[in-house]
């Protein structure tokens, strides 16, 4: 195994928080969070762009299979559809008529449907902002033949979902389960998805435990590699082994780690004409990029 050296393409922004990476084939788009921005990377002349400027605080962003741009809007506590006009379109914003808490990470699947995660993050919203949807679980949007999406709770289990990930034969959609309560497991679960897009019971491919008192970080945003396997961001200053990049097998048996130089990973995507180079995001704000011997 050949290490990973990250190299520093942005240095932290006065307003940190980077995440959502994405590849669209020329191009790698991130969000800034609290600058409610999409910054681009250009690969050939290195500049970093503004892209799109009033997202309201969008988190994780999709491409679905038609090279539409989906995003999670924490401020606006919906799913967005960035159109190419240069208008924000709201796929969702409720539930059962009650407004979505922060929508956090997103992945589309080649039917078209929008699974998200729905936990709250109190920096993302505003300071007098309630919780309507009492729960926190995964949600999917299901597209309708007039363009319009309906909103169904897809998970009864989770308490604090966080990166989410199709597999590449679609039958299993990955979940990190992230909170902090005492008692409840930090985990990278694995969900069957049936038929008629309700979810089975899910297998625990990895778990960093449930006592609170050891803080262990797990899974915040996470990627795929060609052969299947799960590339993740974990792992923090204060405990455990520290920053990482940790890729999974898709049984869960870990592959290889990757110390990444920052407090605390958000996200990562491969990209680049190879798609061998991987970028990452952080809550300082930073974005790397490494070279490695895996292809996206």
């Amino acid at each position: 195994m050949k290490p990973w050296k990250f190299e520093l393409i942005m240095k932290p922004p006065a307003k940190p928080l980077t995440e959502g990476p994405v590849w669209d084939g020329e191009h790698i788009y991130f969000t800034h969070i609290q600058a409610s921005r999409i910054m681009r990377y250009d690969l050939q002349s290195g500049d970093i762009t503004v892209a799109r400027e009033g997202t309201d605080r969008t988190n994780g962003l999709c491409y679905d299979a038609k090279g539409t741009l989906f995003g999670c809007c924490s401020g606006g506590r919906s799913i967005v559809r960035f159109d190419a006009d240069g208008k924000n379109s709201v796929i969702a914003d409720r539930l059962d008529g009650k407004r979505l808490n922060t929508p956090n990470d997103l992945a589309v699947d080649r039917k078209g449907r929008i699974w998200f995660t729905n936990p709250v993050n109190s920096g993302n919203w505003d300071k007098d902002s309630k919780m309507e949807v009492e729960d926190m679980s995964v949600l999917r949007c299901d597209p309708q033949p007039d363009g319009t999406y309906t909103t169904t709770r897809a998970t009864f289990d989770t308490t604090q979902p966080n990166g989410i990930l199709i597999s590449q034969d679609q039958k299993t959609l990955y979940v990190a389960e992230s909170g902090y309560k005492k008692g409840i497991a930090r985990e990278l679960r694995a969900y069957p998805i049936k038929d008629d897009g309700s979810l089975g019971t899910y297998t625990t491919l990895f778990t960093w435990g449930e006592d609170y008192r050891d803080i262990h970080r797990g899974i915040d945003g996470m990627c795929l590699d060609i052969e299947g396997n799960i590339v993740a961001t974990n792992g923090w200053e204060l405990a455990g082994p520290g920053p990482m990049i940790t890729v999974f097998s898709p049984s869960g048996r870990v592959l290889e780690t990757h110390p990444v130089p920052a407090i605390r990973p958000t996200n990562c995507c491969f990209g680049g004409p190879d798609m061998t180079t991987l970028f990452v995001t952080t809550t300082q704000g930073h974005f790397f990029k490494a070279q490695t011997d895996r292809v996206g």
